[in-house]
Order: structure tokens, then sequence, then C-alpha cells
């Protein structure tokens, strides 16, 4: 392929996350994984190697799949790679996997976090990033007592553990709880990791408030960052895939795009619980009349040949209707495949007997509405789509809000510990993805006012487009992470520093937009609110980021301890949020944090004293 024709290839990809393949004919040469696809491809129009310009040039072809996010990427293109072996591509000798959560296969199931599950455990992941499973893994167990212990330490027990004390389990080993209260509670875990985040976020949310209620602030606070976890936990989808509770089947995944007059169908293949593949099929109308799949995928077995099939479309022509679509797609695509354990669609396949022949081989077809499943469907749409989400989530902001455009959107938040560590960040999405490179953060005074903190962050912007300091273009909306009385902290630093700028905020608790002119309750699937959602949730995380690390420069008391070095002090920090915080704990408290065991528990007690 020359160079020009691959400028020209990559500037019709998708500025979304993903995995690119360099093709030649059928066979595989490059898997690489992006967080801009466009830009990423066309980089190698400018090879940085030889060996990269031979692989250019030998190939003929680059297919993308698109995903949610960058952890999807990451796994999808280590499946590919494992998978295909290509020629460019440096493979690692270990074969290292990402953690799961398992629920062991005991009569009192264990919860626990691994990469090597039993047999007969149920299973849910793959995921990316530990830490952020660990602290929902914790949550679970504080609401639902699932043991955590090994059965070594659970066998022939006379008196609950130090896991009991805390309220971290309910004891099945001693009898404290009966066995179908508890399997009812392993139940209830199940169905939140299978997508029911409110079975969790309730009773977190509700003790949340009766510690506030009890002036019991700090545990409160504690309560309001594992709610937080929570509820990301299922929308940020860092799990590459999560199936049925059995992920050693194998699911394949279809979308149905039916964008400019043409049927696009997308089968994404999960094997073990993980993502593996994707293909995408053209499907057309010949003269004759039924739908046709024309196109197969680089990685498909059958052979190219179409096979013409029923159900046609009712009109005689267009295509209209993604159940017909689906109606002809399958028996043509699994006329000479072998066929997996599970067909998820988004719309049941039209015209007789398609579902019956299903499910006479033993394949189980079915449609989610909610949950995980949905989701996979939803990224299986999204990659049959010709259509970008994000133009289309841009362009109903920018209607909604009354704006000539909202394609630059730039995010502001501010994070400290009773005000303490006081940093803010700005973060920048271009067409609705995040730009790194935009990307600023500050340290501010130090004062426990959200609002003066807020103004300070502002005031700090504006000032420096005013004045054209600032490298980047103006926006064209300012988020803010807040509700009423933060916005108008930013909209009283934008009018004394003379930015005219859009600013609306955006607040967790009712997920409302607040404008200068009032309020909008959009619904929660409309993508103009995900696109906002997702660009506040980015500037919260890259504001806690810094925060924590400036937080960690600071000299505190805990630096005296023996015992607490760097690492356990942050841990501690993590834990309870504040020295004032890990004062008031309790000592067994203290122990529940990793590398505090008796002794440091005892000297910390005693320091702080």
């Amino acid at each position: 392929m020359d160079l020009t024709t691959l400028r020209e290839r990559a500037g019709d990809l998708p500025r979304e996350p993903g995995v690119y393949q360099f093709l030649d004919g059928d066979r595989v040469l490059y898997v690489g994984k992006a967080v801009d696809l466009r830009d990423r491809v066309r980089s190698y129009a400018d090879p940085r190697s030889e060996r990269i310009r031979q692989m250019v040039a030998r190939a003929d072809g680059v297919d993308t799949a698109v995903t949610d996010t960058e952890s999807q990427a990451l796994l999808l293109e280590a499946n590919l790679i494992k998978r295909h072996r290509p020629k460019y591509n440096v493979r690692l000798k270990d074969d290292k996997s990402y953690p799961l959560v398992e629920l062991t296969d005991h009569d009192a199931p264990q919860i626990r976090i691994t990469r090597d599950p039993d047999s007969g455990s149920t299973v849910f992941g793959p995921f990316t990033d530990k830490g952020r499973v660990e602290t929902v893994l914790k949550a679970v167990r504080q609401v639902y007592g699932i043991r955590g212990c090994s059965d070594h330490k659970y066998a022939n027990r006379d008196r609950p553990c130090l896991d009991h004390d805390i309220g971290l389990c309910t004891a099945p080993c001693t009898g404290e709880i009966d066995a179908e209260a508890y399997l009812a509670d392993v139940e209830a875990v199940e169905r939140f990791f299978r997508g029911e985040t409110g079975i969790l976020t309730g009773p977190l949310r509700s003790e949340m408030t009766a510690a506030a209620e009890a002036e019991q602030f700090e545990r409160a606070a504690n309560l309001r960052d594992a709610l937080d976890a929570v509820e990301s936990f299922h929308d940020r989808r860092d799990e590459a895939v999560s199936t049925a509770a059995d992920t050693r089947q194998r699911t394949d995944v279809l979308g149905v795009s039916l964008a400019g007059g043409e049927a696009t169908v997308a089968v994404l293949r999960a094997e073990a619980g993980q993502l593996v593949d994707r293909e995408q099929h053209s499907l057309s109308i010949p003269d004759g009349g039924g739908l046709v799949v024309e196109s197969m995928a680089v990685a498909a077995d059958t052979p190219s040949e179409a096979v013409q099939t029923d159900p046609t479309p009712a009109d005689g022509g267009s295509i209209t209707d993604a159940g017909a679509v689906l109606g002809a797609f399958l028996p043509q695509y699994y006329a000479e495949r072998d066929l997996p354990d599970v067909v998820l669609t988004p719309e049941y396949p039209a015209g007789e007997g398609v579902e019956s022949w299903l499910g006479s081989v033993g394949v189980d077809l079915r449609v989610p509405g909610a949950g995980r499943e949905a989701t996979l469907v939803d990224l299986a749409m999204k990659n049959a789509s010709k259509e970008r989400r994000e133009d289309r989530a841009t362009a109903a902001l920018a209607d909604a809000l009354g704006l000539d455009a909202a394609d630059r959107i730039e995010g502001v938040d501010v994070s400290h510990a009773q005000g303490r560590a006081v940093v803010g960040s700005n973060v920048t999405f271009r067409d609705g993805d995040p730009e790194k490179a935009g990307y600023r953060r500050k340290k501010l005074t130090e004062t426990n006012d959200d609002y003066a903190n807020m103004r300070e962050l502002v005031a700090w912007r504006a000032q420096r487009a005013v004045e054209g300091r600032d490298d980047r273009p103006d926006p064209d909306l300012l988020l803010i992470d807040g509700g009423q009385g933060q916005l108008d902290a930013a909209l009283s630093a934008l009018d004394e520093a003379g930015w005219d700028v859009p600013a609306v905020a955006l607040a967790k608790a009712e997920e409302r937009v607040v404008t200068p002119e009032g309020s909008y309750d959009w619904p929660d699937d409309a993508p103009h609110l995900h696109l906002l959602q997702r660009v506040r949730d980015e500037a919260h995380r890259f504001a806690v980021q810094y925060h924590e690390t400036v937080r960690d420069e600071v000299s505190t008391p805990l630096d005296d301890i023996p015992g607490v070095g760097p690492e356990t002090r942050k841990r501690l920090f993590d834990r309870f949020g504040s020295v004032e915080g890990v004062r008031t704990a309790s000592r067994a408290e203290l122990q529940t944090v990793d590398g505090v065991g008796e002794r440091t528990a005892e000297a910390i007690d005693s320091h702080l004293s």
C-alpha cells in the first residue's frame, strides 16, 4: 500500500478508541490499539522504522474495530495477537491474563479477585483496573457480607474472624447467617456484576445518608467514595465482555446498521469471557429480490460466494427492518461455520424457522433488554453503524443548549481533602473524544470552600485565554462539575475576566444540566447527556489523580510513625481520607489496610492520640 492511499483511508476512520489490523489478503500482518483510530493509522503514513515501512508496503488493506474504552481495545488487541500471531507484532512469551471476579462453587461461596478461576465458579470480567475492582469488591462485601477467606481459614472455626467484626462478612462459617439467607445475598451480588447497579448503590446511599445525619462525616465521605466507584463501575465498561454466568461459553453478538439504505451486520465474538474477534458484513438486494451477504470479513472461514436466501424486504427493494436483515443473515452466516453457544441480537430475526432452527442445534438466541449483554449488543451496533455516535451527540448537545457548535468542550473540577492539597483540573474533549494534549492542572489556594476554589480555577483559565497565554483555542462549551453554586462561581469569574464562553454545570446527584437560564432533565439514554457525563467524569478523575499526587508530597504526622512508609501512608489516606480520619479509626479498622498489622496499628493509634 502506498503512503498516499494509506493517508486517504485513514481519513475515513472514526476518531474513537479501538483496534486496527494491517492486512495482506487474508493474512493479518500487524495488530495495534489506538485511543484515536484515525490519528493512529494516519501516523503510519510517516513510518519511523524500516520494519514498519516494509509492513505498510506489504499491506493491501486496513481493518478496524471500534471499542467503548481504551481498556477494551487493550484486551482485544492482546487476543487478536494471540489468535493471528502477526509477523510484525512483538509477541510476549508469557500468557498474561487479566483479573477476574470469582464466586466459587462452594456451599457458602467465596468472592475473590483471581487470574485463574476454579472449575465450576461463576466468573465476571476480565478487568484492567484491579484497584477499582478491589474498591467495588469491598463495597460488595460491606453490603452483602460475602466471605473472602480461604477454605483453610473457613473450615472448623468456632467463632467469627475479624472480617465479621468489621462488617465485611456475615460469618456463614459459624452459622451467624443461615445458608438460605447467605445464598440469597450471593445471588444479589451476581445480579450486581451482571449490571443491576442499583442493588448495591441503594444500600450504600442509605448508609451514607444515615452516617451524615449522625454527623459521622469521615464515614459518610468513605461511603460516598465507594458509592462513586460503584456507580461508575458498569458505565466505564473496563470489562472486555461479561456475558453469561458461564464465561466458558462462546458468544456471538450481532449489531445491525441500516444507514444510507444499506444493511451492515457486525459480529463480535467472545470466548471464555473475552472479546476475541470482530467481523463486518454488507448485505444487498439483487434484482431477483432476496437479501444477500456480499462481503465477508477477512477472518471468516466460509467461501466468499454469497448464498441467496429469503425473506425479502416488504417493499421489494429498500432495507428498512433489522429483523429482516437478521433473518437473511443468520442462515447464510452459519451455513458453514461452527455454531456458538449463544447469539445475542438487537431484534429477533424475521422469517419462519430461523429461531426454531437455532434452538434445534443447541444455540441460545437472546435479545437482551438490560445488563451486560445489552451493553455488548450496543457495542456491536456501534461497530455496524456508519454514523459516529459522537457526531450525533455533539450536534444534539449544541441543539439542546442553543449553541452554534459543541465540538470542543472543556471540563473543570476541584479536588481537596477538607481544604488541604487543593487542586483543579481542566480537561479537553474534541468531537466527543478526550484530547489529552489539551489537559491542564493547577494547585489552588488551600481553603475548604468549593465555590471559592471553582472561582479561582475558572479565573485562572479565563485570564490566560484573555491575555493570550493559553495555546488552546477557546472551547465551544465550558462544563463545570457541580451544581448551581459552582456554576455561579464560574460565571462570576468569566464575567470579571471578560471571557465570553458558554458555561453549564452537571452534578452527580440528579444528573441535571444547570445553565444560566435554568436547568434541564434530559432522558438517561440521551447521547448528549452521556457526552457531558464523560467530560464531567474525566475532569473528576484527573482532579482526584492530581490531588493524590499533591497530597502525598505534603508532610503529615504519619511520616514519623515507625512502620508507616510512603505506600502505607497512601493506602491509609485512600481508606480514611485524611489524618483526622486515620486518627478516629479503631485499631481493627486500621488493620484492614494492606501493610498495617497489629503492631503498626498500635503505633499509629498511640502516635495520633
